[in-house]
C-alpha cells in the first residue's frame, strides 16, 4: 500500500504551481538571472575584430570551437564577456575535492562543518580566479596570434583578461545566486542554458545539410533515432542503484524499546556523475585547442604528429578517451563522491550493520567489493554515451558539435531541477495539510462548551 508522502507525490500537479507563491518566486527569479546570462554572451570584449573572428570561428570547430564553444552557449563565438563561461569555477571545484580527498589539513576543513564548508569554497574562488587570469592571459595571447585584435598590446591584454576573468566571477557569483534563492543548482543550470542555447541553430544547420544532400535521409533518421534512444538510455541508467540491505538492531529509546528495522543503503550505478566525462573531454581536446589558436600550420611537427593521433574522431583518441573516462570514474568515486571507509564508519556509528558482514573494516571492505562491481557497468555506460557520438561525428561528417558529455549534463540536470520542483510542490502540500489541521483543531477547540453553573 502507498505511503501517505507517495500519494501526495502522485497527486501533485503543475496546477498547483500557481498557489505555491515562493516556489512561483523562485522559478521567475531563476528565469530573470539565466535571461541576464543569455544577454552577457552577446556583449563583446573591447578591441576585437569581429568579422575575422567569425571566419576564424567557423574553420575552428573541432577543439575550442566545438565542445568549450558548446558549454560556453556560444560566447566563446562571439568572444563575448563570458568567454569563459563558467568552466574555471567548475575546474576549480573538482581539483579542491580531490586535494580535500588526499591532504589532511583540508579533510579535517570538511569534517569542521559550517565553517569549514565555507573556507573550502573561499579556497574554490581563489582556485578559480587563478585559473581564470591564465586561461584569459592565454586566450588574449592567441587572439594576437590570429591577428583578431584591432591594436595588439598589452593594454588590449589588459583589457581580455580584466574582462574575461570579471564575467567569469559574475557568472560564478549568479551560480551562488540561483542555488540559494532560486530553483535547481546554479552552475548546472548555467551550463545547461548554453548547451540548450546552441542546439536550434545546431539542427537548422544539420536539416540545412540533409537538403543541401550533404547528409542522406538515412543518416537523419539514424541520428535522431540514436539521440531519443541515448535520452532513454541515460535517464535509465541515472535512476539505477544496487540497493544494499541494512539491519538496525532492536534499541531502547527513552522508556521504551524501539523494534528491530530494517533499511537500504543505495549505492547508483553512476556515482560520479558526469564529472569523469568532462575531465576527459578537457584533458584530451587541450593539444586541439593549443593549436587551433596558435595556427597548427606554425606549432611545428610534434604537434602535428599529436594531432594527427590525437585528434577527434582518430582511434587513438577515442582509445585514450575511453580509458581516461574509466580511471576517473572510478578514482572520483572512491575519493570524493562515496568513500565506503567513511560509509562504514557512519554506520557503526548508528549501530546498523550488512547481514553476514561484521562492522568496520569488513564491512567497508564489502562495500569497496560491491562498488566496483557496479562501477564496471557505470564506467561502461559513461564511456558508450561519450564515445557513440564522437564515432557518428567523425563516420557520417556532421557539421556540428554532439558530445555524449553535452546529453548527459542536459537529462541531468533537467531530471535534478524537475526533482526540486516536486519537493518544493509536496513542502507547499504539507504546509497547506498542517494549517488545515490546525484551523480544524481550533474549530473543535471553540465548539466545545465547559460545565453548565448552577
Amino acid at each position: 500500500m502507498a505511503s501517505a508522502v507517495e500519494q501526495m507525490a502522485a497527486n501533485t500537479s503543475w496546477a498547483a504551481l500557481g498557489k505555491a507563491t515562493d516556489l512561483r518566486n523562485r522559478i521567475f527569479f531563476t528565469l530573470g538571472l539565466l535571461v541576464v546570462y543569455r544577454l552577457g554572451t552577446y556583449i563583446p570584449v573591447p578591441g576585437i575584430d569581429g568579422t575575422a573572428l567569425r571566419q576564424f570561428m567557423e574553420q575552428a570547430g573541432q577543439g575550442i570551437g566545438g565542445m568549450v564553444s558548446m558549454f560556453t552557449g556560444g560566447a566563446l563565438g562571439r568572444m563575448g564577456i563570458f568567454a569563459l563561461g563558467i568552466m574555471p569555477y567548475i575546474s576549480a571545484s573538482i581539483i579542491v575535492q580531490l586535494l580535500t580527498a588526499m591532504v589532511p589539513a583540508l579533510e579535517q576543513l570538511k569534517k569542521e562543518g559550517e565553517q569549514g564548508r565555507k573556507k573550502i569554497n573561499q579556497y574554490t574562488r581563489y582556485g578559480t580566479v587563478a585559473l581564470a587570469l591564465f586561461q584569459a592571459y592565454g586566450l588574449a595571447v592567441s587572439l594576437e596570434a590570429g591577428d583578431l585584435a584591432h591594436d595588439p598590446g598589452w593594454y588590449f591584454r589588459a583589457a581580455v583578461v580584466i574582462t574575461l576573468v570579471g564575467g567569469t566571477m559574475f557568472l560564478m557569483w549568479i551560480g551562488e545566486q540561483i542555488t540559494a534563492r532560486g530553483i535547481g543548482n546554479g552552475i548546472s543550470l548555467i551550463i545547461f542554458v548554453g548547451i540548450v542555447a546552441e542546439i536550434p541553430a545546431a539542427l537548422a544547420q544539420f536539416f540545412a545539410s540533409g537538403r543541401s544532400g550533404a547528409i542522406s535521409p538515412a543518416v537523419i533518421v539514424g541520428v535522431i533515432l540514436m539521440v531519443v534512444a541515448v535520452i532513454m538510455f541515460v535517464v535509465f541508467m541515472e535512476r539505477a542503484l544496487r540497493k544494499i540491505t541494512i539491519q538496525y538492531p532492536r534499541r531502547q529509546v527513552g522508556m521504551r524499546m524501539t523494534e528491530a528495522q530494517q533499511s537500504h543503503l543505495p549505492i547508483k550505478v553512476n556515482p560520479a556523475g558526469v564529472i569523469p566525462a568532462i575531465f576527459a573531454s578537457s584533458l584530451l581536446l587541450l593539444p586541439t585547442t593549443i593549436a587551433t589558436f596558435s595556427q597548427a600550420g606554425s606549432t611545428g611537427p610534434i604537434m602535428s604528429t599529436i594531432l594527427a593521433y590525437f585528434g577527434p574522431g582518430q582511434p587513438l583518441y577515442l582509445v585514450f578517451f575511453a580509458a581516461m573516462i574509466c580511471f576517473f570514474a572510478y578514482f572520483y568515486t572512491h575519493n570524493v563522491s562515496f568513500k565506503t571507509d567513511e560509509v562504514a564508519d557512519n554506520l557503526k556509528n548508528q549501530n546498523g550493520f550488512i547481514p553476514g558482514i561484521r562492522p568496520g573494516k569488513r564491512t567497508a571492505e564489502h562495500l569497496e567489493y560491491v562498488v566496483n562491481r557496479v562501477l564496471v557497468l557505470g564506467a561502461a555506460y559513461l564511456t558508450l554515451v561519450c564515445l557513440m557520438p564522437e564515432i557518428l561525428r567523425s563516420q557520417f561528417a556532421i557539421p556540428f558539435y554532439f558530445g555524449g558529455t553535452s546529453v548527459l549534463i542536459v537529462v541531468s540536470v533537467t531530471m535534478d531541477t524537475i526533482q526540486q520542483i516536486q519537493s518544493h510542490l509536496l513542502a507547499h502540500q504539507y504546509e497547506g495539510l498542517i494549517q488545515r489541521s490546525q484551523l480544524r483543531g481550533k474549530g473543535k477547540a471553540r465548539k466545545r462548551k465547559g460545565p453548565a453553573r448552577r
